[in-house]
């Protein structure tokens, strides 16, 4: 299969996603700013996971754009990533519209945690292909920022039976993080694309 291919599917994917996330924002039946504030926590949640989707595009969009050929595997472990990601318009809706309760805010932290692994199963075998001493290996070094979201996901999810607003300042804190792509993949994706390794 041509990368071409995979990510013009995972390009149409996500816009769905960010599509059917949208739809649960109802519109009010009251025209003035009161009739707002019941829709205020779905908002919020649909702006945060409007933001990650927004990660998984960019950062997807540069790490097959590194790709030199699409393996079998790499096809599963990207159908494996688009599931968990199209679950982000259940998990956003139900925690928006029970005001970050508990279950639902572990939940969503569940939703972004198994997403991450599949964001890392992904990477393991595109770098598997491309080979440990490529320039994708080298710009990617030891994935701290991986690494830390799972570990801040895990507290995340824990701290929601605690304290729900502190796990979701935990999710907001690990966007933050990933708001600005690596440059470094950036000058491997545009190395690759001029012909080098």
């Amino acid at each position: 299969m041509e990368k071409n291919r995979l990510e013009a599917f995972s390009d149409g994917v996500l816009a769905i996603i960010i599509t059917i996330m949208v739809l649960e924002l109802k519109v009010p039946h009251g025209a003035d700013f009161s009739a707002l504030k019941p829709l205020l926590p779905v908002f919020l949640s649909y702006v945060l996971s409007f933001v990650y989707v927004g990660i998984y595009w960019n950062n997807h969009h540069h790490l097959i754009k590194a790709v030199r050929r699409v393996t079998a595997g790499m096809m599963w472990a990207n159908l494996h990533l688009l599931f968990w990601l199209s679950l982000f318009p259940f998990v956003t809706g139900w925690m928006g519209e029970n005001h970050f309760a508990a279950l639902p805010s572990a939940l969503y932290g569940g939703v972004l945690f198994v997403a991450a692994i599949a964001y890392k199963l992904l990477q393991s075998l595109i770098l598997a292909g491309q080979g440990r001493d490529s320039r994708l290996a080298a710009s990617l070094g030891s994935d701290w920022k991986g690494k830390l979201s799972l570990v801040l996901y895990a507290i995340g999810i824990a701290l929601s039976f605690i304290q729900p607003w502190l796990a979701g300042s935990l999710y907001v804190a690990v966007a933050l993080m990933w708001f600005i792509p690596d440059p470094r993949i950036e000058r491997v994706v545009d190395e690759t694309s001029h012909g080098h390794n």
